[in-house]
């Protein structure tokens, strides 16, 4: 009776099929950036300064963005374990 039951659904998603989903983040953000940046150079000066500064601070969004997503669940997160937790 005090075996550990281990629940799939908690099990992270494999890395083969994590990378293209971050990457596509990557590269969707990418784009973002260099349209705001060839945007910087045919919009008017007071909305120049907006999209200069999703230019500058967009790449460091998509790093973050991109590299999110592979933290690891803590313990007893599951549904499953908390309803075992409150039936024992």
């Amino acid at each position: 009776m005090g075996e550990e039951i281990h629940n799939i659904t908690s099990a992270q998603q494999g890395l083969s099929d994590d990378l293209p989903a971050r990457q596509r983040r990557y590269f969707i953000s990418m784009m973002i950036r260099t349209a705001c940046f060839i945007g910087s150079i045919f919009t008017p000066n007071p909305f120049r300064w907006f999209l200069i500064f999703g230019a500058i601070v967009l790449p460091y969004v998509s790093v973050v963005i991109a590299n999110a997503g592979r933290e690891r669940n803590s313990a007893g997160t599951s549904i499953i374990n908390d309803a075992q937790k409150s039936i024992s």
